[in-house]
């Protein structure tokens, strides 16, 4: 039978379908049970080795946790709030409330009363807690304490191969080109046009590199790419830049890289610079969501939403292989001292600590 009595934590996913809260709730659980800290999970769509409660289980937290006031409950999704709020005011159940927020826009009347209803809020960076702060004050001050932790990655699973050439060879590349990546649903919020315009400009005049294109494309958007595969036919550059679609080992391709450009015009977070960062591969961003945060100068370039922009500082990198070099350098350090999963996890734990003490 299950020890409920040293449950410390619920994480719930109240989703089926694989996204990147889901992927956030895999992540950081199993960090957290090797910090000695009893967290569980709650819900469909994860993996059987992750610890879990069922839904009849919750029946049986009337009593207080071993060694703590409260256990936590930590919702990332309107539903998992709304939840949380059902069990601590309805079923009275001695739980503390906490929603993890990564948006950067006005929230919704809804979202805004059950984010006043929590009791901690954790914003994933500093430009995260302006859409928050202004409905969770009271006379000036704020009544719900918020708290910035960054998101981290899994620095294991994203990390350089020693062997570039052989490792483009082993993935169908050609192992004497040097590879730019761009990852992510293709779609024109994500900017994979301003990628191929920027990689047309750019690599006509340097045969030895190539760009590759990763990510699904839903149905609504299979136009879209018709359109951008359309511009890369006519520039004639079919054997330059390629649309690889969906890769379940997606670490694999970002080790083969040799420069990774985000071109989003709208991020909430957008962890994809950090996991190519974890590779060792320098990454030009647009100037949204985290990105200034997250990649200093030594690690990369943040750039305008404009294809000559990007061409530009993708150029510097071409023209200066030291550069190229010195900024991946810096770019592994940065995410291996900062960004990883431990990091997020004690950030998070410290949080659920002060709130069970």
């Amino acid at each position: 039978m299950t020890n409920l009595r040293t449950l410390l934590a619920i994480a719930p996913n109240f989703k089926k379908r694989l996204s990147g809260v889901t992927s956030t709730v895999i992540n950081l659980v199993p960090p957290m049970q090797k910090m000695k800290y009893d967290i569980r999970t709650l819900g469909p769509g994860l993996p059987p080795n992750l610890p879990s409660i069922s839904f009849i289980d919750l029946f049986k937290l009337y009593q207080k946790p071993l060694g703590a006031t409260h256990r936590i409950f930590h919702a990332r999704r309107n539903n998992e709030m709304l939840f949380a709020v059902f069990l601590r005011d309805i079923m009275r159940l001695p739980l503390k409330l906490i929603f993890t927020s990564a948006s950067q826009r006005k929230h919704t009347k809804y979202t805004q009363w059950l984010m006043s209803r929590m009791d901690h809020i954790i914003a994933t960076s500093s430009k995260t807690t302006p859409f928050i702060e202004p409905f969770l004050k009271k006379n000036g001050k704020i009544i719900t304490p918020i708290t910035v932790v960054m998101h981290g990655v899994d620095t294991d699973r994203f990390t350089p191969t020693h062997h570039k050439s052989k490792h483009k060879h082993s993935l169908g590349l050609d192992a004497n080109a040097l590879y730019i990546g761009c990852f992510g649903r293709v779609r024109p919020k994500k900017g994979t046009d301003l990628f191929v315009d920027s990689m047309i400009k750019t690599l006509k005049h340097n045969k030895n590199w190539k760009a590759i294109i990763l990510g699904r494309t839903t149905p609504q958007h299979k136009k879209f790419e018709g359109s951008l595969k359309q511009r890369i036919k006519d520039a004639g550059m079919e054997e330059q830049i390629l649309f690889l679609g969906e890769k379940k080992n997606i670490q694999e391709y970002y080790k083969a890289l040799d420069i990774y450009v985000v071109p989003s015009l709208y991020e909430g977070y957008g962890l994809t610079p950090l996991e190519a960062m974890a590779c060792g591969t320098p990454t030009i961003a647009t100037d949204v969501g985290v990105f200034r945060e997250i990649i200093p100068k030594k690690c990369g370039y943040i750039v305008k939403t404009t294809a000559d922009d990007m061409s530009k500082h993708v150029n510097l990198y071409l023209a200066s292989p030291t550069l190229l070099e010195t900024h991946g350098t810096h770019a592994l350090k940065h995410v291996r001292k900062i960004f990883t999963l431990d990091h997020e996890a004690k950030g998070i734990l410290d949080v659920y600590k002060k709130l069970q003490s």
